[in-house]
């Protein structure tokens, strides 16, 4: 039977700091391939940004991204991906540090000016899926920065939540897929301060309800949204949990929230 491409999204408090990285590497790189890891920047993009002067703006979560704050981003998100990589061949992955731009992995255009000008904000069109699977068929494991191009050289901030998406959506038109985000809580929580309150399963219908409840807000809502169009593009399975889980995924141990269509 076929394996499954297992992709991981990783970002927040895992890419800030350091040795919880190593930790989820070090347990990333001992699940079987074929896999692939997209990671964030978490805020280290805003503390480089605020240590050389240039300011930061936000909307509704999302980073504006003008040409001083592209060069940052550029550094910040580059650098750690290579970092990354360094990394995970530390303890014996033999993984490849990959922006949209390396193998033409991803293009990507720039964002319309409205109703929100963004700057140099990258929406995905393309995804080199047969490149990526060669990758993975030579035993080679991707790492993703959250970085595209649009094809006339020029680089995008892309966020990563929707490369996860994208690269998902992409294989799955040749390959069995599941998509993982993982993060610092245990899912989707109906409390987020009470462990407990673990919502396992989510369905359209009950995504609709917990955002009308206030259950489900903020950057949550972008995420599972992005999870449900993941889905209907034919991925088999996609998972939010928590970043140390990740070695139960498969397993009868898993402990997360399940995206559903019924």
């Amino acid at each position: 039977m076929e394996e499954s491409i297992k992709i991981f999204k990783i970002g927040g408090r895992v890419i800030e700091q350091p040795e919880l990285l190593r930790s989820f590497l070090k347990d990333f790189a001992s699940l079987p391939q074929p896999k692939i890891l997209v990671h964030g920047g978490g805020r280290s993009a805003t503390t480089l940004a605020d240590k050389m002067g240039v300011e930061t703006k936000m909307v509704e979560g999302r980073r504006v991204t003008d040409e001083a704050m592209l060069e940052i981003v550029l550094m910040v998100y580059g650098g750690l991906n290579k970092k990354i990589t360094a990394l995970l061949q530390s303890v014996g992955s033999n993984a490849i540090g990959l922006t949209g731009a390396d193998m033409n992995v991803m293009k990507a255009h720039k964002r319309a000016p409205e109703p929100v000008d963004y700057g140099f904000v990258g929406d995905i069109d393309e995804v080199n899926a047969e490149g990526l699977i060669k990758l993975l068929e030579d035993g080679v494991v991707p790492v993703m920065a959250p970085l595209t191009h649009d094809g006339n050289g020029q680089m995008l901030n892309t966020n990563a939540d929707n490369i996860a998406g994208s690269v998902a959506r992409g294989l799955a038109k040749h390959k069995k897929v599941e998509l993982y985000y993982c993060f610092e809580k245990k899912g989707v929580m109906v409390d987020p301060d009470d462990d407990s309150s673990l919502i396992e399963k989510i369905t359209p219908d009950e995504f609709v309800q917990y955002k009308a409840e206030g259950i489900v807000v903020e950057g949550m809502i972008p995420k599972l949204e992005n999870a449900f169009k993941t889905i209907n593009a034919g991925v088999e399975k996609v998972c939010i949990m928590h970043y140390s889980g990740i070695q139960q995924v498969g397993g009868d141990m898993f402990e997360g929230t399940t995206l559903c269509l019924k």
